[in-house]
């Protein structure tokens, strides 16, 4: 056994520069201290009983400050993987007005299912057609467990129904694609300022007169890849800049996970979690009135219901089915 990795300097160290726990460890090193010179004292025959007593109480504190530093140490590791704070993106695909039409239900089935969850969320950047629908938008969501519920949601989706402006009562497929990318606090991605190109307009939409006036809408483009990211609905420049670079980040990390994941897709074939947007995921069939996800093969109706945010029992669904391939992979 290393017995380096066993000293108390090792064991504090992942500790050390965590501000959660970085005061526990102040503590844990004073009971060090303290423990240090009982040592001392404790050679005198007639402190022995005393120093005793104080040995136990010492190991009792360390090992409750322990089993809280070790606590918070997990608590934050889940939160670096299933962060509360996520950038929805909704893209119309194909079918013209319809697609845009579509995307726009599905935005407004997550902000449902969000608001039904007590989850913010706020509008990033939107680009809306004249029906009403969205060419594409961008929404910050936050709230508990956020991440961890609507991960898979990534993908294309995919509508069929007869639209309201059809003659002849054909039914029409249209697609929308959906990202969900989680916020981290501690980014992987290391971006180099030099490959940040900015550009600014004048923001749409509500906000007062400045928002017709001053150029307060903000795009950048991270030239090596070519992936941009907007936000208009701040007030200033400065905050559109700051709001664009986070959905920026969350694109560029996504990305660098779904070429990791590619290396070992042989491994994931039976996972649903693909984290791919341009994997067909799931159906809704209007005059059916089904929803099918088809990496479960598995449908449900009350298509109403499920555009006004009911959407536990499709999330329950695919996390179930995600733990039992996860312990088949680890089984194997």
């Amino acid at each position: 056994m290393d017995n380096q990795s066993s000293t108390p300097e090792a064991i504090l160290a992942p500790f050390k520069d965590n501000p959660k726990t970085a005061y526990l460890v102040a503590e844990y090193e004073r009971l060090l201290q303290e423990e240090g010179e009982l040592r001392e004292i404790a050679q005198d025959g007639d402190l022995g009983a005393l120093a005793r007593e104080d040995f136990i109480r010492i190991d009792e504190q360390k090992a409750a400050l322990m089993t809280q530093m070790q606590s918070l140490g997990a608590q934050e590791r889940a939160e670096e993987d299933f962060p509360n704070e996520i950038v929805l993106e909704v893209r119309a695909g194909a079918g013209g007005e319809e697609a845009s039409l579509f995307a726009r239900e599905l935005a407004d089935m997550y902000r449902a299912y969000a608001l039904s969850q007590g989850w913010g969320s706020t509008v990033i950047s939107e680009s809306k057609t004249d029906l009403g629908g969205y060419k594409e938008a961008v929404f910050e969501v936050r709230g508990r467990n956020v991440y961890k519920r609507l991960r898979f949601e990534t993908g294309v989706h995919r509508i069929q129904r007869i639209p309201a402006t059809e003659k002849s009562g054909r039914i029409h497929t249209s697609t929308a694609s959906v990202a969900i990318l989680p916020i981290r606090k501690k980014t992987k991605f290391v971006v180099n300022p030099a490959d940040i190109d900015m550009e600014f307009s004048r923001a749409g939409g509500a906000g007062g007169q400045n928002v017709n006036k001053v150029e307060t809408a903000v795009r950048v483009i991270h030239r090596p890849t070519g992936i941009d990211a907007r936000s208009q609905s701040q007030r200033s420049q400065a905050q559109n800049r700051e709001q664009a670079m986070m959905v920026l980040m969350a694109k560029l990390e996504h990305l660098q996970e779904e070429q990791e994941a590619a290396k070992h897709a042989a491994n994931r074939k039976s996972q649903i979690g693909t984290s791919d947007r341009s994997e067909k995921i799931r159906t809704y069939n209007i005059l059916q009135d089904r929803v099918t996800d088809h990496r479960l093969k598995e449908s449900w109706h009350n298509l109403p219901g499920i555009f006004k945010g009911d959407l536990d029992q499709i999330l329950d669904a695919l996390e179930t089915s995600n733990e039992a391939d996860t312990e088949k992979i680890v089984a194997t």
